[in-house]
Parts: structure tokens; sequence; C-alpha cells
């Protein structure tokens, strides 16, 4: 009877959930948490899902079986924009949408067999999720974790809201198509930069985590060394007598030929107020955004102010302070020096506004006049261990690297007392305000008479209103006729509740400790928090790897530090595994104005359309539904079943790579599966043993054990389809037959679990598969009985011969000479040399 996916797999999963198998219970044994990172519900899963999924599942099953007592839940990251998109452009409700998604990819999820706790399951929209995170605010804001303080912002002025750096495309809003403006609003802050230095040496301890994402994490927090130092204005209005500058080539310092300002640097500002060219110029500024990737790939505009300062060096030397459109406010002082011959933003800016080029240094041996010549067209810009000659050095010898230089330089500065060494990082606090209305309120209200309040516990959550309409741009909160209407719980008084909504990172930032103890009337329970922290492995796409984890990392020691984690918990997550994309090839044809027309790959046989119209074949991309390079889970399932979904989502390539999803690929693995099947319903009843069987069985055992802790999914199937070939291959029967297809089964769990459950039936495992203990290879059967050896000759390796592992020397030797190639090289004659290294190698001088 053929294998029927369809039957046996909701068969199985019924029988699983009605023993309650994968049910998480704190016990006496150690225990093993494996999560992916959770979805945000947009309505459908795709093979990206199955994919990341499939991993952890492999991981939660292997565990479970290994004797572990296994977290492995699943929730949704529910709030966010697309939901509010939704009610405006089809009307409803974001709420309504979104819950009718997740029962939608809920019902698709399910199928796969995925070994979840569903009872631990939560959206964070949900009421209960709500009201805990907003507890924890409170908690942080009275930490002292948490500040309310103007910032500049992205602001849409057609949405009328802020927009993430992510929403600013081109300067425009993702949305809207609007030009957005700099602007300055007061906004919610989570402290996050006061535990920069933490969070950047914590990550050598983060020996579980890719190279390539701590690299990522330290790159983003941005640990620099300067000088910090100032500079004293030579006709600037009294409030301004010293500006302060920050550098991390304080050694450039002599060949600084202008000082730049942040168009809201505040001597801007006052100019700007009295002085229309200035407003009118920095008004164009703000027209840029306020990402870094906006402002540096920006045309470098400045405006020369007229006023200057003394070089710190020498009084009589002053440099024009110009407002330029790129430099930052919140990095350093919003003030900068430039030193046009050795850094290229400075050079182009020079060049464009006929400003001195003056070289500190050149390359080795150079002149300044050469070092003048080198940097006339383009800067000099070397590596900081790179020696150079210093044609300008005010501090040590001439020649030097930069490094030496740099501390030169800052030694110089303390001892005169015009600067400071300074520390400083890249990272900025957390801005978390967002005026829209789908998100997690923000648990404060603002009071005449108090000021700013938080709300009280008692009167937690704080909901959304569900009478609102999304016809106007803008956030419907502000708009509500009551819902802003509350009472000051320090003066009884009336208020006004705070609008913004919780930037949806922070759902995210917390929820691995929630599933913990999802049910509980605090943030966690520390009993449970104590028993399941930490994640033992975390899995999710490399597309997170900064901010998410960052703030994941940020959120678990302030967690720890109001008591809601233990102080073991600071790093969350103890592995992490990013895997690869699911890809596909792109079918496209034209329409009669050349415009792309794109095609869904279950409309293409052999190349072409239906009505025959060949299409263009575009190689393999992301799958995107832009590009209807898409192939759905759910017909793949239907087609061939949920394990042949999952055995070619581990089989095809190493997890950290992409995988290329193929219809040739599908049949493959489910054929595979299929014969599986045969080979235990077909098994012989009787029959003798086979020994060599068995060894493969027991080589299976530890080289599948090996690639599951590993991460090498692909390696443990290879080795798994190299069983089955023996299975195949042998005449072995009877009890021996099925011994080795019980060790089948059992290493095909964690990856195709329902047909395992089959092959465990039919070859007479007691109970269910799933709850089998792994096995353990015995160590007599991992030991060859022969060797292969391989033949250098004159050096080279030229050939190779099978020996018994305790062969005599003498007959090794008879064989090597008796070997084709070995004769062929030897021409008849006897050799120079013959050297046996007994269970190594052979070496031949002819």
């Amino acid at each position: 009877m053929p294998y029927d996916p369809a039957t046996a797999e909701a068969r199985w999963q019924k029988a699983w959930a009605d023993a309650g198998s994968f049910a998480a219970i704190r016990d006496d044994r150690p225990k093993y948490y494996v999560l992916e990172m959770f979805p945000y519900p947009s309505g459908r899963i795709h093979m990206g899902h199955v994919r990341n999924y499939t991993m952890g599942d492999v991981v939660a099953r292997f565990k479970r079986a290994q004797g572990f007592s296994v977290l492995h839940p699943m929730g949704w990251d529910a709030f966010g924009m697309p939901a509010e998109n939704a009610a405006m452009e089809q009307g409803g409700h974001p709420r309504d949408w979104t819950y009718a998604n997740i029962a939608t990819m809920r019902d698709q999820l399910k199928p796969l067999g995925l070994s979840i706790d569903w009872s631990r399951e939560f959206a964070t929209c949900d009421d209960d999720y709500v009201a805990q995170q907003q507890a924890l605010f409170l908690d942080f804001l009275d930490a002292g974790l948490i500040t309310r303080k103007s910032a500049q912002v992205n602001w849409d002025p057609v949405d009328m809201t802020v927009l993430a750096n992510e929403q600013v495309i081109d300067g425009k809003g993702w949305r809207s198509g609007a030009t957005v403006q700099r602007r300055e609003l007061t906004q919610w802050f989570f402290r996050i930069s006061d535990y920069s230095d933490e969070l950047l040496s914590a990550l050598d301890g983060l020996s579980g985590w890719p190279e390539k994402v701590r690299l990522m994490q330290a790159n983003w927090i941005g640990k620099s060394r300067g000088l910090q130092f100032r500079f004293d204005t030579v006709d600037a209005p009294e409030a301004f007598a010293t500006i302060e500058v920050y550098t991390t080539r304080p050694d450039t310092l002599m060949g600084a030929s202008f000082l730049a300002l942040s168009p809201d640097h505040p001597l801007v500002r006052d100019l700007a107020a009295a002085d229309p060219a200035v407003a009118a110029f920095v008004e164009e500024c703000r027209k840029i955004g306020t990402t870094e990737e906006a402002i540096e790939t920006a045309p470098k505009l400045g405006f020369d102010t007229g006023l200057t300062v003394a070089h710190p060096l020498d009084p009589d030397w002053h440099l024009p302070i110009w407002i330029a459109n790129f430099v930052l406010m919140d990095y350093g002082t919003g003030a900068i020096f430039g030193s046009p011959a050795h850094d290229e933003r400075d050079h182009e800016f020079a060049t464009k506004y006929g400003l001195p080029i003056r070289a500190t240094f050149g390359e080795a041996g150079m002149s300044r006049e050469q070092a003048d010549a080198l940097v006339a067209n383009a800067p000099y810009v070397p590596m900081k261990s790179e020696p150079v000659t210093y044609v300008r050095g005010f501090a040590g010898p001439a020649d030097q690297t930069g490094e030496a230089a740099v501390d030169a330089a800052i030694a110089h500065a303390e001892a005169q007392g015009y600067g400071a060494g300074v520390t400083k990082f890249r990272l900025r606090d957390w801005g978390i305000s967002r005026q829209r209305y789908w998100g997690c309120p923000i648990p404060v209200l603002h009071c005449d008479a108090c000021g700013t309040v938080p709300e009280a516990k008692a009167n937690l959550p704080v909901l959304l209103p569900r009478d609102v309409g999304f016809d106007q741009p803008g956030n419907p909160l502000d708009r509500h006729p009551s819902w802003r209407q509350a009472t000051c719980p320090q003066c009884g008084g009336a208020a006004l509740r705070e609008t913004d909504t919780m930037d949806t990172f922070v759902d995210s930032s917390w929820y691995y400790a929630r599933f913990t103890s999802p049910h509980a009337a605090t943030p966690t329970d520390r009993a449970d928090a104590d028993y399941w922290m930490n994640v033992d492995q975390y899995i999710g796409g490399i597309e997170h790897a900064i901010l998410h984890l960052l703030y994941s990392r940020f959120f678990a020691r302030a967690m720890v530090r109001t008591g809601h984690l233990p102080d073991s918990a600071k790093e969350p997550f103890d592995a992490l595994f990013t895997q690869g994309m699911v890809t596909h090839e792109i079918y496209m044809t034209r329409d009669e104005r050349g415009r792309p027309l794109y095609h869904l790959p279950e409309d293409v046989i052999d190349g072409r359309l239906a009505d025959g119209t060949p299409v263009d074949v575009i190689p393999s991309a992301k799958m995107s539904k832009s590009k209807k390079n898409v192939v759905d889970p759910v017909n793949i399932v239907a087609s061939f079943g949920a394990d042949t979904a999952r055995w070619f989502m581990l089989s095809d390539s190493p997890p950290e790579r992409d995988v290329e999803w193929t219809a040739a690929g599908a049949e493959a693995a489910h054929k595979f599966l299929s014969r599986v099947f045969r080979l235990a319903e077909d098994a012989p009843a009787t029959g003798g043993d086979d020994p060599d069987l068995t060894r493969s069985a027991h080589r299976a055992i530890a080289e599948v054990t090996k690639s599951i802790e590993g991460f090498a999914f692909n390696k443990a199937v290879a080795r798994l389809y190299e069983l089955a070939n023996a299975i195949g291959r042998s005449g072995a029967g009877g009890d021996a037959r099925r011994a080795v297809l019980r060790i089948m089964a059992q290493l095909m769990a964690p990856m195709v679990p329902h047909l395992a459950e089959e092959v465990w039936a039919h070859a007479g495992g007691q109970g269910m598969v799933v709850d089998a203990p792994w096995p353990k290879p015995d160590p007599a059967m991992l030991q060859d009985d022969t060797v292969i050896l391989p033949i250098q000759i004159n050096g080279k390796r030229r050939a190779e011969i099978s020996v018994a592992r305790d062969m005599p020397k003498d007959q090794i030797e008879a064989l090597v000479l008796a070997d084709e190639t070995v004769r062929r090289f030897l021409e008849g004659a006897a050799p120079k040399k013959l050297i046996v290294v007994p269970g190594r190698i052979v070496n031949v001088v002819a």
C-alpha cells in the first residue's frame, strides 16, 4: 500500500496532541529552550517560515529525545503599521485584521507537525501582554531607564507621523511618498546608551553567536577614542564664546581649514532667528531626513556664517565657521573641524567651496611640499596602523603610525589644557514613541498640576479604544472624543493620556521571557524564569542581527535590574543561528509597452505559459510576492505532505545558506520518503543477520547526532540516504532488519516525524517514536576492520589501497608493488625506497 501522507500526518498529529507530547514541564530534568523568531501575522505562511520553524523543530525534538525538558513555544509579533494601513485601505479594524490573520497562519502552521507547546501561545496585541508590557515600562521608568526629551525625527507631513529611518526611502515616506522633513519632537526613550560599554564588551562572551553578527553589533555600538576640545570664537555672540568639538583624528588638527556646525547646533539656531538666509538654509537641510545614509549620500551643502574661531595651537590662525548639512547633532558635539587633506567628505566640501587643503602627513619619507601635492586632488587616507611621515605634526617624532600620532595629540592637548581624551559610542538612546494607533499605549498621563505622571499599576492595562476611524491622516487617538480624558493618579485632577504608542521593537524585545510563564499576573514568574532562561538556541534571519538582538539584550538587562529575570539572563540567547533565505526562479514576460509581467511558478510549464507564450527565466532570488516567485507551503503540504517540505528544506543546502526551491527537488524528496516507507512495510519477516548493516546503523547514529548538534542538517540527511541505501541492499530480515529500521525511525524523527512514526510502528517499536530515547552508538561498531592507505610516489599522491587494519608490513608492501599505478611509475625497476606508515600512508620513491 503506498504511503498516504495526508492520512498519516493528521493521525500522528492527533496522537501527539492527545498525549500532550510537547507540553513544556518544569521538573527535575535538565531544560532546553529552543526559540525561533516569532512571525508577523501578515496573512499566510511562506517557505521561509517552513524553513525557520523546521530547523527549530529538529533541535527541539532531538533534545527531547536526549532527555531534556524542552520549551518550544509560538507567538505573534502582532502590532505594527501594516494592520493600520489595511484598515485605511480596506476598511475594518486593525484588531480584527490581525486576529483573522493569526487564525489563518496558525491553521497553516499546525499541519507541519511542529513540536510546539501551543498552550503558551500569545500575540503581542493581547490585552494581557499589553498589561505586562506596560507594567515593565513603569518599572523601567521608576528605575531611571526611561527618559523623555526632544529629538530630531523623520516627519511625514502627509501621514502626520514620525517614521523610523528604515521607513524613509530616497528621502520620502515609504507609504505616502511625501518628502520627509526633519522635525524636533518630544519623545520617549529607553536609555540603552547607558549600557553601551557593557553591551559591547559582553559580545566577547557570546561564543555561540556567529562572528559576523557580533561584528555587526560591535560596529553599531561604535566605540571610539578621540579628543574633545574647544575652539574659542572670535566674533560670535557672547553666549557662544567657545565651541566644543570631538574628533577621532586629532593628529590632523594642524591640517584644519574650517569648522562645520550641524544645522541643529545651538549657535545655528541663534543665527537663524536673526538671519533669514541662515533660516532658509537650515530649512533646506531639514528636508534631507535624519538617517546617516540619507545625510551621507546627499550633496554636500554649506553656508558660510562669516564668523571665525581661533585655532587652539595658534590664536592668530582663524578658521571660518560654516553650517554643513552632513554634520549630525546627536553624535559628538554637533561640531567638527574639517581636515580635507585626509577625509573624503571634507575634501569634497573644501573643493566645492574653495577652502584650503593642507597635508598633515604624507607617505613615508615625503617632504611637506610632496605631501601637499599628494592631497591636492584627492585625500590621503591610510590605515591607522600604516607608517607615515608627519609634515605638520605638533607632537612626537615625524615618522609614526596614525595610532601613535593620535595618542600623542591627545597627550599634547591634555598637557596644554585645551582638550581631553574621551571615549564615545555611536549607539544612541532608543526612541520608542510612535504617533500611531495600533501599538501598545504608553502608560503615562499629563497633568497641569503634577506634570508627566506614570499611570497607576492598578489601572493597567491601558487599552486602545475600538471606536476609531482611519479616514484621516495622523494618529486616531488624538482625535478620539474621550479616550484621552483621565484622572491623575497623584492629585486626582483631570489629566490627558499620552497618545504615542510604543515602537513594535519593544514588543519583540522581551517575548522570550514571557514565554517562560505566559499566563502569570506579572511580566514573569521568577521560579519559571529561573528554570527556563536562557534561550539555549535562538533561530532567525540575519536581517534582525542588529536592532532586534541589541534591543533584546538591553531589555534583558533592564528586566534583571527590575527583578523580573535572574542575573544570569543578562544575555538572553546563549546560541544564535541565522538561516539563509528560500529562493526561486523568476518567470517574466512583457506587455505591449515593454513593462515586466511576472508569473507564478504553477502557471509555467516547460518554460511556457498555458497559451504557449515563452517566459524569460531570471536566476533565483528571494521569494517575493511582487515578483510572484513564491511557492505556497499549503499547496506543497496538500500535494506531497509536510514531511516532504521539511525534508527538502533540510537536505538541499547548509542551513546558513540560501536554499533554492525546485519542483524537481520536492518530487525527489517525496519519492525518497515513499521508498523509506516501503522498506519498512515490505521488510522480510524472517532472515539472517547482516553485521555490515548493523555497523552502518551505528555509524549513522554517531554521524547524525554530530550533524544535528552542529546545525549541519544537510549532512544528517545525506547520512540517512546512505543508511536507507544500505537497508535496501542488505539481505537481512526478521529482528535484525527491524532493529535497524527502528534506528532509522529514531534518527529521522526530528526531521520527518510523521513518517518516522509509521516506520517505528511497522518495525515493532514500543509506543511512539516521539517518546523513544535518542539511540547511542556502540563504540565497537565505529571501528573499521579495513583502512584506506594513500600511496605517494615521489611526494605526490597517485593511488590508494584498502587493507586490513592489522595487515603486516610485508603484505602491504606486496600489495603496493602489485598496484597497476605503482608498476607504471616504476617501469619494471625496484623502488629506491618503500616506506609504510601503518594505518596512515605509503611512500614510494621511484
